[in-house]
Order: structure tokens, then C-alpha cells, then sequence
């Protein structure tokens, strides 16, 4: 049998509870230890989640005094790459939340100096890991639809993020960082990489800094066109969505629709067929995150494997380096209003 994995917690806030939640579930791991500027917060934590882990106010003295096969980093993300690097400086591998970094440069740096010692790095993204999206891909996957020429995914709410997580108000750069770095990953995962994009942007709430409206035009190198269209709008049409991604897909021989309540419609010439692909159901969860958290658990489940060798997971730091180039080249677009070639 092999042995726990030892880690370590960057971060106590808000996904905390529930990226520690999702490791118990997942297990072979074991939480030595938790860092907060704070570290009353850190060992309160460490309580509620029946975690025997020491609470740390300073992560450089955490990681001199602790041997671990990993930290897990899930901090805010201007705060990401000097923990990457002090976790590296020390040789130790990295699971990190996304956004990877608030910066195209911050991004490639993180990923350039795991890389210069071979060491493990890995994004946790897991949209892609929820399980409509997952049979989304098996649907296309299988070829009976032939290949896709035009989609849709939209990801637009009134739901209150702001009231979970405030820091996002403040943010110069929110809705294409914060949800776009997972749309636009789907996309990828979907679809393969782009060769192009083109991004509108807008402002619709007062007391936030960053955009809360963004769509995003993709164009593939086979021609087809990916259209992401994300909202933190606050308007109510979309308020019973939440947490749900919605697609619409049109292929040669026909099309799949991803729906409320995780139904997908697979349309051809011989008819339609609905396909039933909720998320699993764990007592950890919150209603209100329903898919999002459960998608949490087979994402780490990726990651773990990665750590002990078994296999290359899907969201090593270099992948999501493709999807952190399409990010900020949204930006890019947006504020120069043009078309921006994405070689990545």
C-alpha cells in the first residue's frame, strides 16, 4: 500500500474547506500543514475540517520545517508566483489554483522555473472535470456527429459571487481572469487550440473595478467558430443557472445541446436522444456550487496521479499556459478592438 502523501495549504479562504473536503474524499494524502497571514484562521480551519495540520503565519518557516511532496496553493492569485517560487526554491512540487498568475509574464516565469528543475507543476482546474462537460467531450469524441463548425458556451449569472469572495470587487481585471481562465479552457478542452480570437468587454455593476460582461470569439484551425459569452451582470434572467455551463454545438451530421439541470440533447437526422449526466452528490458540497465542487474531487483525483507518476495530468502548468495566452490576449483585443492571432 503506499504511503499518504504529505502536504501543505497556501490559503484558508472561501474554496479552502472545500479543495480540503475534496482531498479526503479523494484520499492518499494527508494535510501536515496550513499557511494564513493569519494563522488563528489557519488552525480554526484546520479544526472545523478535522484536519491535524500546524498552522503557520509565514510560509517560507512552513516549508523549512516541514518535508512534503507538495503544497496545494489556494491564495489569491496576485499572490500565486512568489509562493510557486519560494515552493520551488525549495524543490517542492505545486498544485495551484486558478488563475495561474495576474500576468502573461508572472505566468510563463512560474512555469519556465518548475520546469528548470523538473519539477511538478500543476493548475487546478477542474471546470472541465464536471461530469456534463466530461460527456460533452465523450459525445463529441465519439464521431457520429462529425466535426463541429460553429458552438456557444455561455456561463452568465446574477448569482452574488462578490458576496463569497469580495477581494473580487477590487480587482482591475475580473470576469475574463476569474471565469474566463475556465471558459476558455472548456473551449480548449472541446475543441483543441485556436488560432485566433476577438474579445468585447463591458462594465454593468457599480462598485466593482474590473468587466463583468465579456464574450470572446474563437476561431479554430479548421475554420470553426467558438463563441464564449461569460456575465456577472447581477441582471436576474440568468439567476437560476448558477453554477451551470450551457452549449450549443453544430456539427456536420448534426448537434448537441448541453441544458439546465445537466441534460444534453443529441440531435441527427434519425431524431433526437437526451442524455441524463448530473454531478456526483457529496454531503461536503454547497447546493449553490452544486457541479463546481463535485467537479473538484476527479480533478484532484488527475492531480494525485500526476504527483505519483502514474500518468500525465490533463492541467500541468505548461497546458494551462495555453489557456492563460488566450486570457490576456482577450485583453488584448478588447482594449485595441482587433482581431488577435494566438499562436501558442
Amino acid at each position: 500500500m503506499q504511503r499518504p502523501l504529505r502536504f501543505a495549504l497556501f490559503g484558508t479562504g472561501f474554496w479552502s474547506r472545500y479543495q480540503l473536503a475534496a482531498w479526503k474524499e479523494v484520499g492518499g494524502v494527508e494535510c501536515v500543514a496550513l499557511y494564513n497571514r493569519t494563522p488563528q484562521r489557519a488552525a480554526a480551519l484546520a479544526k472545523a475540517m478535522g484536519v491535524s495540520a500546524t498552522a503557520y503565519a509565514d510560509p517560507g518557516d512552513l516549508l523549512k520545517d516541514e518535508e512534503l511532496d507538495f503544497v496545494d496553493i489556494v491564495t489569491n492569485n496576485e499572490t500565486h508566483s512568489e509562493l510557486v517560487h519560494l515552493a520551488a526554491s525549495q524543490n517542492v512540487p505545486v498544485i495551484c489554483q486558478k488563475p495561474m498568475a495576474p500576468s502573461w509574464q508572472e505566468a510563463k516565469t512560474m512555469v519556465e522555473t518548475c520546469g528548470s528543475r523538473s519539477l511538478p507543476f500543476y493548475i487546478h482546474e477542474n471546470w472541465r472535470w464536471q461530469s456534463p462537460i466530461r460527456k460533452l467531450k465523450e459525445i463529441l469524441s465519439e464521431g457520429g456527429l462529425g466535426p463541429p463548425y460553429r458552438a456557444r458556451i455561455r456561463m452568465a449569472s446574477a448569482f452574488p459571487v462578490f458576496d463569497n469572495q469580495p477581494a473580487l470587487r477590487t480587482l482591475d481585471q475580473f470576469l475574463l481572469l476569474d471565469m474566463g481562465s475556465h471558459i476558455l479552457d472548456v473551449a480548449r478542452f472541446l475543441f483543441g487550440e485556436p488560432v485566433s480570437l476577438y474579445c468585447t468587454t463591458s462594465q454593468i455593476q457599480t462598485g466593482i473595478r474590473g468587466e463583468d460582461v465579456a464574450t470572446v470569439v474563437l476561431t479554430t484551425c479548421s475554420g470553426a467558430t467558438i463563441t464564449c459569452e461569460m456575465a456577472y451582470a447581477g441582471t436576474p434572467l440568468e439567476d437560476d443557472s448558477f453554477p451551470q455551463t450551457f452549449a450549443f454545438i453544430e456539427c456536420e451530421y448534426g448537434s448537441v445541446e448541453l441544458g439546465p439541470d445537466y441534460y444534453l440533447r443529441i440531435t441527427t437526422k434519425e431524431g433526437t436522444r437526451i442524455v441524463h449526466s448530473p454531478p456526483a452528490t457529496f454531503r461536503w458540497v454547497d447546493p449553490c456550487y452544486e457541479v463546481v465542487h463535485a467537479s473538484i474531487v476527479p480533478c484532484l483525483r488527475d492531480l494525485l496521479g500526476g504527483l505519483r507518476g502514474e500518468w500525465e495530468p490533463e492541467t500541468t502548468g505548461e497546458d494551462n499556459l495555453k489557456t492563460m495566452r488566450l486570457v490576456f490576449a482577450s485583453y488584448d483585443s478588447a482594449s485595441k478592438n482587433e482581431v488577435i492571432r494566438v499562436n501558442v
